[in-house]
């Protein structure tokens, strides 16, 4: 009789030995086949694939002038599996370290979690950035460390100690850096902020790699196939800024002992000319191993001298953005700008709201009221726009109206400047104040946003682009810091006109008006003889003193240079922000300041701003 268990058993056995054996199949192919770990180890017992670092691409200002370029400096490697027999005492004299040092540098080394590509078989970065008369002592004493080497690198260095915000600096890689782009590995480095972390990719350049060949016991041999295999690295690319170096230099020296920004636009290719922050901070101290210790002491500035305001602050622009207000009444038939005259007696006075203003002629047509910079024009007009109900069925639609003009000229959003760190600012929409009014509210109540007050905000560099949107009468090209990369081009977001939604010969009626601003109104210390500026001041309400503003291009026609000056806690806009406007300017369209200018630029530059903790 048939043992059928028997037989059943027989077939569970044999289909256990078969998964088992197909397992092992699997495994064998997953290893040989599809995985080159075994290969790499291999190799690397045969193969010593020795990086070699291209050149960072040179950063230059528009007249060609070098600003950030590369010296020499030495990374000490190590390769875990050949380190035998170290006097570690002598090694670490030469290299003027401590054994503690040394010790916990080499257990962060294997540490995977802290360097996920961590091989024993391959070089890691034991110290970097070492200057050439350190390396002169270690190179001589090399022989006597077995498993380390010296890789030679470059260090980014300056020409000038100005454009810190802009340049950025480079530092070495993160580990998100190096899972996000394989082109990385511990040890290299990358840019961080400024122009070189945009141009990252144009600016590091392709490695190369040298093979060497080891013997048995694992020392170098000499080049595999005398470097038939060996690859070249191709240097980075060089950059040129729309940057004036001497420009910038002026602009870090009117700020000093204040906080504030200037920023500088070329209106017809949307070049940046400068861009300052203040407080600032010297380049230099981004360089070396002490790096990381300057970084964490301005870090901890309570002045913030890290933050590029330029394009990170955001601030109420004051009178500068009655132009805006002006542009959208005339384009939306609320306002003839010959025809329309609002009263100002010493403001704007309806239904017991009041939003003062200084004395003036009244009532007054668009040219004088922004010549004058009278609040009442501006208010009457807004007042008019959001209460016109046969035009706009509702404030909330008068209100979306408004906004999109706002948008059209660069306002709400990011214009897209390619440095990080860019701030969108604040144009509030009909949502904003439905939330915050519980649907109840009208012109009146948003009043203050005409005056560039209230809820609205713009970057120093939204307010200089302002003044290239009305020097070219109506449109504007993105601002960028990079002119040209070379063997490259620039995205065409720098190179596309970028029109608002007001008609050009509106755009003539407030040029009238900053012109006239300069001859016989609020800007006059803006004037400089042979020379047509258009000006608008700003004096923007704080919780402490005033900010003082500045926005203007020159010439009238034909206009080389837009300008926007922000100082915190300023005043008025003819303190600070009209007399720097004008001497950056002047030095920029004729090359060089005047005595009087000198003079006043050197007064300007005395001058401190005492800043109250509580108003900060």
């Amino acid at each position: 009789m048939r043992d059928y268990n028997l037989e059943k058993r027989k077939f569970v056995i044999a289909g256990v030995a078969i998964a088992i054996v197909f397992g092992y199949i699997l495994r064998l192919f997953a290893l040989q086949i599809m995985s080159d770990d075994y290969k790499k180890n291999a190799a690397s017992n045969a193969f010593l694939n020795k990086v070699q670092y291209p050149a960072r691409g040179a950063i230059y200002d528009r007249e060609g002038r070098l600003m950030v370029y590369n010296q020499p400096a030495y990374d000490v490697m190590v390769v875990m599996r050949e380190v035998e027999h170290l006097d570690t005492l002598d090694f670490c004299q030469t290299l003027g370290i401590t054994k503690e040092y040394f010790i916990r540098r080499m257990a962060d080394i294997k540490n995977r979690a802290l360097n996920p590509g961590y091989s024993r078989y391959t070089e890691q970065v034991f110290m970097s950035q070492l200057p050439a008369e350190e390396f002169a002592v270690f190179q001589e004493k090399l022989f006597r460390f077995p498993g380390f080497y010296v890789q030679r690198r470059t260090t980014r260095q300056y020409t000038y100690d100005v454009a810190a915000h802009v340049l950025g600096d480079v530092a070495e890689v993160s580990k998100r850096d190096i899972e996000g782009d394989d082109y990385y590995r511990s040890g290299d480095y990358i840019g961080i902020q400024g122009v070189e972390r945009s141009y990252e990719k144009e600016l590091r350049g392709e490695k190369g790699v040298e093979i060497l060949l080891r013997d048995a016991h694992g020392r170098i041999q000499g080049r595999y196939k005398d470097g038939a295999l060996d690859k070249l690295p191709v240097p980075g690319k060089n950059l040129t800024l729309g940057l004036d170096v001497e420009l910038q230099a002026l602009g870090e020296r009117l700020l000093e002992g204040k906080i504030g920004s200037i920023v500088a636009i070329e209106p017809s290719t949307g070049d940046i000319l400068c861009m300052v922050s203040a407080p600032s901070y010297d380049p230099h101290l981004m360089v070396g191993r002490d790096r990381g210790k300057h970084h964490l002491e301005l870090s901890r500035d309570k002045w913030k001298p890290l933050l590029n305001r330029a394009v990170s602050g955001t601030y109420p622009p004051g009178s500068t953005f009655k132009t805006t207000q002006a542009l959208t009444f005339m384009q939306e038939g609320i306002i003839s700008p010959t025809q329309t005259l609002y009263p100002c007696y010493h403001g704007f006075v309806y239904r017991g709201l009041r939003v003062g203003c200084h004395a003036h002629p009244s009532p007054l047509s668009l040219v004088p009221a922004l010549a004058t910079s009278c609040n009442g024009y501006f208010c009457w007009g807004l007042y008019y726009m959001f209460g016109n109900r046969t035009k706009y069925k509702t404030v909330q639609e008068a209100m979306t109206t408004w906004k999109d003009y706002m948008v059209s000229m660069g306002f709400g959003y990011r214009l897209g400047v390619d440095i990080p760190g860019e701030r969108r600012g604040m144009i509030p929409n009909a949502a904003f104040y439905d939330k915050a009014y519980r649907g109840s509210w009208n012109g009146l109540t948003v009043i203050s946003i005409a005056i560039g007050q209230g809820e609205v905000t713009l970057t120093p560099l939204q307010i200089a682009n302002l003044g290239a949107t009305i020097a070219n009468r109506g449109y504007f090209i993105t601002p960028h810091v990079v002119h040209s990369i070379e063997g490259g081009e620039l995205d065409s977001l720098y190179r596309t006109r970028r029109y608002t939604k007001v008609e050009p010969r509106y755009y003539e009626e407030v040029v009238k008006g900053m012109r006239q601003a300069v001859l016989a109104g609020t800007c006059r210390g803006a004037n400089i003889p042979g020379i047509e500026v258009c000006g608008k001041t700003g004096t923007a309400e704080n919780r402490g003193h005033d900010h003082s503003a500045f926005m203007g291009f020159a010439p009238m026609d034909n206009p080389k240079i837009a300008i926007a000056v922000y100082v915190e806690n300023g005043g008025f806009g003819a303190v600070y922000g009209v007399p720097i406007g004008k001497l950056m300017m002047e030095k920029y369209l004729k090359g060089e300041l005047s005595p009087e200018s000198e003079e006043l630029a050197s007064q300007i530059q005395a001058r401190r701003i005492f800043y109250d903790d509580q108003e900060r």
